[in-house]
């Protein structure tokens, strides 16, 4: 709604639609490649190697860490839908979501909360400043 009020009200749809699919492109996206990239197992601290537990182990599949992650993964998205309000065209729009969330926000994640090069070397990300936030600024 803040978003939506720092825009002229002729975009106001759009800009809640946009927001809307954040997350539903992003959930397909970040099931499908994403969530592997993020808490997959580390290699060379640089990425997680994808696997399918999702598919593969749906009973022992944690799926509570999962949606945890998830809304994480489109948060970073809507945070750029701000900076991009009144720029650019929806389907562009939809491009760049699906983009952040099955491969900028995983690996970027990965780093600091997925055991990745920047864990290793002791930082830590409290609440997502970095790994939202600071992502979400950068790509806006």
């Amino acid at each position: 709604m803040v978003e939506a009020g720092f825009t002229r009200a002729k975009n106001t749809g759009n800009i809640l639609m946009k927001n809307l699919m954040d997350f539903c492109i992003g959930t397909v996206v970040f099931i499908l490649i994403g969530f592997g990239l993020f808490l997959g197992e580390d290699w060379l601290g640089i990425i997680g190697k994808p696997g399918f537990d999702i598919f593969t182990n749906y009973a022992e599949f944690d799926w509570s860490n999962f949606v945890f992650n998830l809304v994480f993964c489109a948060t970073t998205a809507t945070i750029v839908s701000g900076a991009m309000a009144e720029r650019t065209k929806f389907i562009s729009y939809c491009v760049y979501s699906a983009i952040i969330s099955a491969v900028i926000y995983p690996i970027e994640a990965h780093w600091t909360w997925g055991g990745g090069w920047l864990a290793q070397i002791g930082f830590h990300d409290f609440a997502g400043s970095n790994c939202i936030h600071m992502v979400g600024g950068i790509s806006a």
